[in-house]
Parts: structure tokens; C-alpha cells; sequence
């Protein structure tokens, strides 16, 4: 934001603080859009159509350009599962779930409407769950406007792709430990600056942290040399999950 790459406030921001916060990054001058280079838009919609296996409308090529891994992404997890917007917020996230302690089975199912068209409702009833014979799946039974549908499904532990990605939860930094260096909010580790052995100063760039579409640089608190190195360019990390730690002194 700094840098201008949103835009500025009438009368520009405070240059002391600006300053503070670039580090001597030098911020864009005029309109971020002006400094982008130029796109052969016929071209390049033929490379993303090829890339993903389906025709672009304008909306969806603007998608692609700004964030084409981004939207890769959103357009494999599309083929694979559908117009998943289509479900409520916390089933997406969450799953459907069984209330054990209830008399019956019946009582204790689940129970959601999803409109997947207009006039088309779909009653999807989550009636039970057992192992199934493969390792790492289980088999889920639901009702689906009253008709049985059994589906197998990846246990998130199994490491397979699930809505919150599917893998164990990382060592969260030590609340005071001045080796640890925890991750100050969500986002995915977009540069790893450092290596295991590296000697670093105070204020100098050790990894950024993508958030929302903007980059966070995570810079040494004070001077060490890095220990271990728990994360790699790409992975996501919660808040407070442990990065890097330093040598003890």
C-alpha cells in the first residue's frame, strides 16, 4: 500500500511514515496501472485456455491475468467439485456434521437445502460415516432428496487435497522466545530470503508472507544466525506458526 500500488490518499501519505515502513523501497509514481506492461489479450487468452481446458470470458481473463496461479487453482478445484459457492459458508469449510449424542440416527443426521439452479433445491441429509477399506478415506452415506448416495471421501490428516489443505497443523512459536519467528497472520510464504547457517542483521528481510493479495516482509528482529528453516516458498501458515529459528546465542 505504501508503495502506491494501490493508489495514494489525496495529499499522498505521511513521508516519514511512508519512508519508515519501505525501508528504501522506492514507491510508484503516478498510477500503478500506468507501469504495468502491455498484453496481447488475443494471446493470451489462447494461452490460459490452453493451460486450463476451457474458454475465458472477459471477467474471468481478467482473473487470470491478475492472478494466474490464483485462478489456476480456483479452476481445478471448479472441475473437480463443482460451484462449491453453491454451499453454505461453514459446510465448506467444516463438512457436515453427526450429533452422536442424539436417540437416533434420523435425529442426530444433518440436514441442508442448496439451491443449484433456479427452481432446482437439492435436500442433502449426511446420515452416517464408517472407514473405508482404503487407508486414509472414509466412506460418508448420505440422502439426497431422499435417495441413498454413499461417497468416498480423503481423511484431511491422509495429506490429500481437502477444503483446508489437507495436512497436519505446524509448531506454533514460542510466546517470548526471541529465537522463534512466528508468522504474523495467514498467507501463503511467497520468498524465502535466508538458508539454515546464514548470519542476519537486524531489519534485514528474512522471508514475505503473501496475504490478500499483498506481500508482508518478515524482517530480523535482531542479529543471528538461522538454525532451521520450517516452511518453504508456496506453503501456507496460520498466525503464530514457527518460520525460522534462530541459533542460541
Amino acid at each position: 500500500m505504501m508503495r502506491g500500488e494501490l493508489g495514494y490518499p489525496e495529499g499522498g501519505f505521511p513521508p516519514a511514515l511512508q519512508a519508515k515502513i519501505l525501508q528504501g523501497q522506492t514507491p510508484i509514481q503516478g498510477r500503478a496501472g500506468a507501469h504495468l506492461p502491455p498484453v496481447d489479450l488475443a494471446a493470451e487468452r489462447a494461452r490460459a485456455e490452453e493451460i486450463l481446458g476451457h474458454s475465458l470470458d472477459d471477467a474471468q481473463l481478467a482473473s487470470w491475468l491478475m492472478y494466474p496461479k490464483v485462478y489456476q487453482d480456483y479452476s481445478a478445484h471448479r472441475r473437480q467439485f463443482g460451484d462449491v459457492a453453491v454451499l453454505p459458508t461453514p459446510v465448506f469449510f467444516y463438512g457436515m456434521a453427526l450429533d452422536d449424542s442424539a436417540d437416533t440416527a434420523e435425529a442426530g443426521a444433518e440436514e441442508i437445502s442448496v439451491d443449484i439452479e433456479p427452481g432446482k433445491t437439492l435436500v442433502i441429509r449426511l446420515l452416517g460415516q464408517t472407514p473405508s477399506r482404503e487407508a486414509g478415506h472414509s466412506r460418508l452415506l448420505f440422502e439426497l432428496n431422499g435417495q441413498p448416495r454413499p461417497v468416498r471421501v480423503a481423511q484431511r490428516s491422509s495429506g490429500e487435497h481437502s477444503n483446508l489443505g489437507g495436512k497436519r497443523p505446524r509448531a506454533k512459536a514460542e510466546a517470548g522466545n526471541s529465537a522463534h519467528v512466528a508468522a504474523p497472520m495467514p498467507g501463503i510464504v511467497a520468498q524465502l530470503a535466508v538458508r539454515v547457517g546464514q548470519r542476519v542483521q537486524k531489519g534485514q528481510a528474512l522471508l514475505s508472507v503473501e496475504a490478500m493479495k499483498m506481500e508482508n516482509a518478515i524482517a530480523a528482529s535482531r542479529d543471528g544466525v538461522v538454525a532451521a528453516i520450517h516452511i518453504a516458498e508456496g506453503e501456507a501458515v496460520q498466525a503464530q506458526d514457527l518460520l525460522l529459528e534462530y541459533a542460541v546465542d
